[in-house]
């Protein structure tokens, strides 16, 4: 795949091979997003775990401290005062069999699905849709719970929900180019820590193989980070 000449010409701004400390690697990822568009910021974890087992799963949500820069369509799907509770923490959306025939005929125009436990049942027959695009609600992201309106205040706030995928990688946004240096810092770190903590006891070796940062067009960037 031929590379663009924006590209190319940030390659040769620094070392590619080299680990770079936090500071640094961030700023080479600010200096490196030449799009004419507001670059997101992405955090990949390469981790020492087999996610083909259920013991070595890598999993988690946290609040990012200065959210991703994107703001969050919510949906939830519940009744009564629950729903009443969604709406008034601002959710985008909110209802329920009607939702679930609205998604069964196509519709996903939103970010975040969240739902209490008592309507899993109806929320159950959208995994086929839902499943796929990484919209289903999870008690383990916390997108199932009886407390909706701190999953809606906390998803508007800049939650975000990491996860190790089948080649062991974990991808995440940790802000936009124009948070500038601290603010990614700040979030990058607060992400980091709650990865490390998520180590499953079962995972052994090394388990942070690599880390690396990239803008949405920008080259990746390798990060040391010390636990």
């Amino acid at each position: 795949m031929r590379k663009g000449k924006k590209y190319v010409d940030s390659l040769k701004s620094y070392d590619k091979s080299k680990v770079y400390d936090t500071t640094e690697a961030m700023n080479i990822v600010i200096d490196t997003a030449k799009a004419k568009f507001d670059e997101t910021v992405e955090l990949s974890v390469k981790l020492g775990v087999d996610p083909r087992h259920a013991d070595q799963q890598v999993r988690g949500v946290v609040v990012l401290p200065h959210g991703t820069g994107k703001v969050k369509r919510v949906l939830v799907i519940a009744k009564g005062a629950k729903a009443d509770e969604a709406t008034a923490a601002g959710a985008d959306f909110v209802g329920a069999e009607e939702m679930v025939a609205k998604i069964q005929g196509g519709w996903t125009d939103f970010d975040t699905c969240i739902t209490t436990p008592d309507m899993m049942g109806l929320v159950g027959r959208l995994g086929k849709i839902l499943g796929p695009k990484g919209l289903m609600p999870n008690p383990k992201s916390g997108t199932v719970t009886m407390d909706v309106a701190r999953a809606v205040t906390e998803t508007k706030a800049g939650k975000v929900e990491y996860r190790v995928d089948k080649t062991s990688i974990i991808h995440v946004p940790i802000g936009k180019k124009s948070f500038g240096s601290e603010k990614l810092t700040e979030n990058y770190t607060v992400l980091m820590e709650a990865i490390v903590k998520a180590k499953p006891a079962a995972a052994k070796g090394q388990y942070l193989k690599s880390i690396t940062l990239a803008s949405t067009m920008g080259p990746g960037v390798k990060v040391s980070y010390k636990a």
